[in-house]
């Protein structure tokens, strides 16, 4: 799971094609219709002159928003399908548009622009599945692109049919403006990604059935994004590696009896007891070289104390009340050291009798280069109840982080300096979990950046009324639009 704007003085310098349309609010929401230049900002985002795509990109959002894709009960093959007649309307190479159905409403997009070949080919990759949405729960339907407050709202706004939505609107302009890259350019809109499961329909039944059609040098994906600090940015990130997402099963058996004679063995009791120890536990500082340098970059950006904390931490010796002080922050604790935490209970069999069975689930994520087996002994020790039996869940799949390469951060420097002036690119490990962990492992080293400008802790994916600003989704795709075509060629 997950997950993520120009300056005024810039839009002088933009001699950008008008006349994009967008949605108008109208109470809760209203109908999308067009805009007048500079109109529709996020409130914390400068204006810009519209661009002459953001109509057609605007109504391939909307109509990926508006297709149900949940993972378990939607339709990816429909909007892989309408993604694709799309590209066909283009005029793109029906043999060049492949729709990839594995099972009853999966499907898989695989298109390719076609390059010279004088460099091996381009991946972008995104995922056409979300989580489930209630609309009982929600502000807006959403199934609904709606535009409201500034934002657009729905469920994938974010995570993550902007990409996909950025991906194909882009490549119908290379077509449109005759560009020939250096490399081909292969897009992937992807079923199952939200279901962590290696036998998942999406990339990897791809990278199992179809290797060679998506083969490339290297892959952009989900992962990064611009962060603001009341409509500043402050960084854009570059992921290279991510936490492998391990669960475990934790199990106490007892022959119960009758709750008017309770015993000291009690199920419940023991799991709780350990449990308790868990939740004080701390994993040791493990840092990557990822983790390294994005403390780094961070003690450059952050004010007192928190800056020299990261440096303290940074040193061979690394300085235990820092430490400590950092680890109080959720999200700093997690780019720290491997991490488990309980996520369900359950127990006993009737109100009036001792439980015969406690469980609960443990979900941990790795950091890279910590296997499985480690941390399974590891919560052996921390438990300190041999009742407790601990099993893996599944099978967890670990990759290597991507290198750095030197072509894609000048590229992405260089870009980003256009957008958002000052902001350093922070080369940063997801805590969460991504298909790109498939794709290193199948040799095709992948990138999280999306070019997607959000506030810091605003982030909804995954939750109630997940939106994106209206000024960020806009930028989001010129910057995407601008930054393939560097790393596809020619400069």
């Amino acid at each position: 799971m997950r997950l993520r704007c120009l300056l005024v003085t810039l839009i002088g310098t933009l001699s950008l094609a008008t006349g994009a349309v967008h949605a108008q609010s109208a109470g809760g929401g209203g109908a999308l219709a067009p805009r007048a230049p500079g109109a529709g900002a996020s409130p914390a985002l400068d204006t810009e002159a519209p661009r002459a795509n953001d109509a057609l990109a605007l109504a391939i959002y909307r109509e990926l928003v508006e297709i149900n894709t949940i993972t378990a009960t939607g339709d990816t093959a429909q909007a892989a399908e309408a993604m694709a007649r799309r590209l066909r309307d283009a005029g793109f190479a029906a043999s060049d548009v492949q729709v990839f159905k594995p099972a009853p409403r999966k499907g898989n997009l695989v298109a390719r622009l076609r390059g010279s070949g004088a460099r091996r080919p381009l991946l972008l990759l995104a995922h056409i599945d979300v989580v489930e949405a209630r609309g009982e729960q929600w502000q807006t339907d959403p199934f609904r692109l709606t535009e409201k407050d500034g934002y657009f709202h729905g469920r994938g706004t974010s995570d993550d049919k902007f990409m996909a939505a950025a991906f194909v609107a882009n490549l119908i302009r290379y077509r449109q403006e005759g560009y020939q890259p250096q490399r081909d350019i292969v897009l992937v809109l992807e079923t199952d990604e939200e279901i962590l499961d290696a036998d998942a329909m999406g990339i990897q039944w791809l990278i199992a059935h179809q290797r060679d059609l998506i083969d490339a040098e290297f892959a952009l994906n989900e992962g990064g994004s611009v962060v603001l600090k009341d409509g500043r940015p402050r960084w854009n990130t570059l992921q290279t590696s991510e936490k492998v997402s391990v669960f475990f099963k934790l199990e106490v058996h007892d022959a119960g009896g009758h709750s008017a004679v309770p015993t000291r063995s009690n199920a419940i009791y023991r799991l709780a007891a350990g449990l308790e120890r868990l939740a004080t536990f701390e994993f040791p500082l493990q840092l990557t070289d990822t983790t390294r340098a994005w403390l780094d970059q961070m003690a450059r950006i952050e004010t007192e104390p928190t800056r020299s904390d990261m440096r303290a931490v940074l040193q061979p010796s690394p300085d235990a009340q820092a430490l400590r002080r950092l680890s109080a922050s959720p999200s700093l604790n997690a780019q720290l050291r491997t991490t488990c935490v309980a996520t369900l209970i359950e127990g006993g069999q009737a109100t009036n009798a001792l439980p015969q069975r406690a469980a609960a689930t443990v979900n941990c994520r790795l950091m890279p280069g910590t296997t499985v087996e480690s941390v399974r002994e590891t919560l052996a020790v921390v438990l300190a109840e041999p009742a407790i039996v601990i099993s893996p869940i599944g099978v967890s799949t670990v990759s290597d982080p991507s290198p750095l390469r030197a072509d894609l951060m000048a590229a992405i420097e260089s870009v980003s300096a256009e957008f958002w002036p000052g902001a350093p690119i922070l080369p940063t490990m997801s805590a969460g979990a991504t298909d790109g962990t498939f794709l290193r492992n199948a040799g095709i080293p992948t990138y999280g950046h999306s070019g997607m400008a959000m506030e810091q802790g605003e982030s909804r994916a995954h939750g109630l009324d997940e939106r994106v600003p209206v000024g960020s989704f806009y930028k989001g795709v010129e910057y995407l639009y601008r930054l393939v075509r560097r790393l596809a060629g020619p400069t």
